[in-house]
């Protein structure tokens, strides 16, 4: 009989079950979660609400590889009833069977544990340990029982107990902590519903600031202790950036309050949760790294995404854009705010460029794919609201997408009911444009840089300038006032018109020239050395290298000159003065045997992986990838982050075929 019960619940789940949100409403999950210091396992208990809206004899919840051990199910908060549960293996689903019936509402009670192997990741950093979820897609039933449709919007919960000397950070605002002799219970409370796919935890030893925007939503900043000089630069213009989106968005922010919080070896730049944007520790900058990588374009993208994925969430891969071509574009418009025009129209011509190279390579797609690659779905969504806009008027599309966030807020969309909301403000129909912009597989590149060119003087001066063909005008353009954009163009076309006098332009113009001109000639070599002493890290790692290579008898004097900088998370400086080192023989300020093995350390897993990359590339390219190198490469295999492995998996591929 069990069998055949189990079997009737497979059939039905095939038809139906796909679709249960036209059934179930999910109303919210209580959820009081216990992560083990020791171990490194979780359990909980779940108290779930909600609604019948049509008749059904049998409801599920997503808790993959997980042990659950249901209590009670109560009809109406006060009716106990006794459903079958039963568990499909096959699809990771827990059955609760019964009867039913619309306009009921219930409680299910229920226990769980898990040994979660993807979306909650346990990490080290700096011999402490750190957990955080990535639970993007449909992963957060791998830690927490939930439902993987992001067309349900729950209301969340969350009560985590862990060990007192960390500081616990999830979703929503903190009603209170209790604290018992070793562990600290923080309880976080959402006002509002969301899917299960936007419920964050972060663990680790953090400290944080804390401010207000202008409309008294709270901030809070989060940063590790060693890292209290990195704050500002990292955090410069959040408060700027989130007052302008308030504004430019014509929405209120929708949630209680903003939190941030940098993670070790994050798989991706940043993630949006709902009121807390968990991101890569990679961009925590100083003051130099600031110029290079800094933190404020993934900073605006998440932040746009509380609206823009969050409040109105797209029901399918097919309609993807609608959270990442809107969160691209309105960073895009904040970073406008901060830098201007020019940084604007540049950044929307080379989206262009590279879309229309993506063409050529035949790999453009339709937006409403949901297959397209990351390039169409951030960039050529992006356009498309540039171009829409433009199309419509400012006063149009302000108050279409206020529209639209209005009448879909804490609900799910697709691209024709954003369309509906233009045309219904615009008065006029837009089918071609979409069949144009957002239907088409090609994307209409010609269109975008003529619309580019009546909009920008800045680009039509940057197409006007070309040197790949020899005129004598060239030489003139970095004499002459044109933008830093135009003047690195040159650069990159013809380095050997660089003069001393191009030394004088700014940052990103001598970047271009310690990036373009490698064999530095003697006539600019004075000039050139001055590169080492920018407020940039990757024009002082090009010039070292470039200025080691090209003057052999100096090279002493370069590795003095920049012995004590270490560069970016990565290292980038510190690694190559190291490798310069190690092949100046003559240069016996350290002892090459200890830097060495200092190099082969940064390959070991208590680093962060884009260390660890660095170290194994630059071994790999000596030819000095030794036993321990190759015993930490092995284990790298095995990492959470998935650039790690696959870097693993190559490197450890070539260095099978030198032995073969």
């Amino acid at each position: 009989m069990k069998k055949i019960l189990l079997i009737s619940i497979l059939f039905l789940s095939c038809i139906c079950f796909a679709q249960q949100t036209d059934y179930v409403d999910f109303k919210s999950v209580e959820a009081d979660v216990k992560i083990r210091y020791f171990d490194d396992k979780v359990s909980g208990f779940l108290k779930v609400e909600f609604d019948i809206i049509k008749d059904i004899d049998s409801i599920f919840v997503d808790a993959k590889d997980m042990r659950l051990r249901f209590e009670s199910l109560w009809k109406e908060k006060k009716e106990r009833v006794f459903p079958k549960f039963e568990y499909s293996e096959e699809q990771n689903k827990n059955f609760i069977v019964h009867d039913f019936k619309k306009g009921e509402t219930f409680l299910l009670f229920f226990y769980y544990a898990a040994n979660p192997k993807k979306a909650l990741y346990f990490v080290q950093k700096n011999g402490e340990k750190q957990i955080w979820t990535q639970g993007q897609g449909k992963y957060t039933s791998n830690w927490l029982p939930s439902l993987d449709d992001t067309n349900d919007k729950i209301e969340f919960d969350l009560k985590i107990t862990y060990h007192k000397d960390y500081e616990v950070v999830s979703n929503g605002k903190l009603v209170n902590k209790i604290e018992k002799d070793s562990t600290i219970t923080w309880h976080y409370n959402m006002q509002n519903p969301m899917p299960s796919y936007l419920v964050a935890l972060a663990i680790g030893k953090y400290d944080k600031i804390t401010d207000t925007s202008k409309s008294g939503i709270p901030l809070e900043y989060y940063y590790y202790p060693e890292d209290s000089l990195k704050v500002e630069p990292t955090y410069r213009y959040s408060n700027q950036m989130f007052d302008f989106l308030e504004e430019e968005i014509g929405f209120p922010y929708p949630w209680q309050n903003y939190k941030q919080v940098p993670v070790h070896d994050f798989l991706y730049a940043g993630m949006e949760n709902t009121s807390c944007t968990i991101f890569s520790d990679a961009y925590m900058v100083d003051e130099i790294g600031f110029n290079d990588k800094n933190y404020v374009n993934v900073n605006a993208h998440e932040l746009a995404h509380q609206w823009f994925g969050n409040l109105v969430t797209a029901t399918s891969g097919e309609h993807h854009w609608l959270q990442e071509g809107f969160a691209t574009y309105y960073a895009l418009l904040a970073e406008r705010d901060i830098f201007g025009d020019d940084y604007y129209y540049f950044d929307l011509y080379e989206n262009a460029v590279n879309l229309g190279r993506q063409d050529l390579a035949g790999d453009g797609t339709s937006l409403l794919n949901p297959k397209s690659s990351s390039l169409t779905f951030y960039q050529r969504g992006a356009w498309v609201l540039h171009a829409l806009r433009s199309k419509v008027g400012d006063e149009v599309f302000k108050k279409a997408v206020k529209s639209y966030l209005e009448k879909h807020q804490y609900a799910n969309v697709e691209t024709s009911d954003f369309i509906s909301e233009v045309e219904r403000f615009y008065g006029r129909s837009l089918s071609s444009f979409v069949n144009l912009w957002i239907k088409a597989e090609r994307f209409p590149v010609e269109e975008a840089i003529t619309m580019l060119q009546n909009q920008s003087t800045r680009i039509n001066e940057y197409l006007m300038v070309d040197c790949e063909a020899n005129s004598s005008k060239c030489a003139n353009y970095l004499k002459y006032y044109v933008s830093d954009e135009a003047k690195i163009k040159v650069i990159s076309q013809r380095p050997e018109l660089v003069t001393n006098d191009t030394f004088k332009h700014g940052l990103k113009v001598r970047q271009a020239i310690s990036q373009y001109i490698t064999n530095v000639p003697e006539r600019l070599k004075e000039d050139y050395e001055s590169l080492l002493d920018d407020p940039s890290y990757i024009t002082i790692e090009n010039a070292l290298y470039n200025l080691w290579s090209s003057f052999p008898t100096d090279r002493a004097k370069y590795l003095s000159k920049t012995r004590n900088i270490i560069g970016f998370n990565d290292m980038n400086v510190k690694l190559l003065w190291i490798v310069l080192n190690l092949n100046t023989p003559f240069y016996q300020a350290d002892n090459k045997q200890a830097l060495f093995e200092e190099l082969v350390s940064y390959t070991d897993e208590a680093y962060n992986a884009d260390l660890r990359m660095n170290a194994f590339r630059y071994l790999n390219l000596m030819s000095a990838c030794n036993e321990k190198c190759k015993s930490n490469l092995e284990n790298a295999k095995t990492h959470h982050n998935w650039r790690m492995v696959k870097y693993a998996k190559g490197l450890s591929e070539k260095l099978k075929e030198k032995k073969d």
